[in-house]
């Protein structure tokens, strides 16, 4: 195996672990074992557990920016349909997960922002992109008379994705998928009445 295809085999573990217990709940051995990596190597492929965190949220957002894209820049479609189609996709997912797990970057940013700068920026600058996807979609749902122009969509995408992410931190509490159908019957419900205006 060559040594990216090992740091690659880490990170996907590494990844599942961490989405699963959490960053601090997650020893490197644990990991490694999980891996098939001898002990002790961790070191070759990330100068630090902190170093590591820093590459799994590029490795999160990938993911989640391949999803993303899949949905909310499919132009055969409505922009307002992506957006709604791009929340069924997910709620089926948690509901697969038994309404655990969460947000990758949401739980990391509730865990790790007040524990290390690097992590909390690299968090930063990966929920602003985030953000931006959804406020391009918005943007187009405005120019096609699907929402109303006068409302700012980037504060729209601020707004929505704030709201999903409490969404998600209730399912987890409540261990129901509810919250989610809550979260998009009033997100459908305004732009419908705003629609109208």
């Amino acid at each position: 195996m060559t040594k990216e295809n090992t740091r690659r085999t880490i990170l996907n573990n590494g990844a599942r672990l961490v989405h699963s217990k959490g960053f601090v709940n997650t020893g490197i051995q644990e990991i490694l074992d999980a891996s098939g990596v001898p002990k002790g190597s961790f070191y070759f492929y990330f100068k630090s557990k902190e170093d590591f965190g820093i590459a799994l949220v590029d490795h999160f957002r990938d993911f989640i920016s391949t999803m993303f894209e899949k949905h909310l820049m499919d132009k055969s479609r409505p922009p307002l349909d992506r957006l709604s189609g791009f929340i069924d996709n997910y709620i089926q997912i948690f509901k697969n997960f038994h309404f655990t797990h969460g947000c990758p970057i949401g739980n990391l940013s509730l865990e790790m922002s007040d524990l290390s700068e690097p992590i909390r920026t690299k968090l930063h600058h990966t929920y602003g992109a985030m953000r931006a996807m959804i406020r391009d979609c918005l943007a187009e749902a405005a120019e096609a008379g699907q929402i109303d122009k006068n409302w700012d969509v980037g504060d729209l995408a601020v707004f929505i994705l704030n709201s999903w992410e409490g969404a998600l931190l209730d399912m987890k509490l409540s261990k129901s998928i509810t919250p989610l159908l809550i979260f998009k019957k009033i997100m459908s419900g305004f732009f419908m009445k705003n629609k109208s205006k």
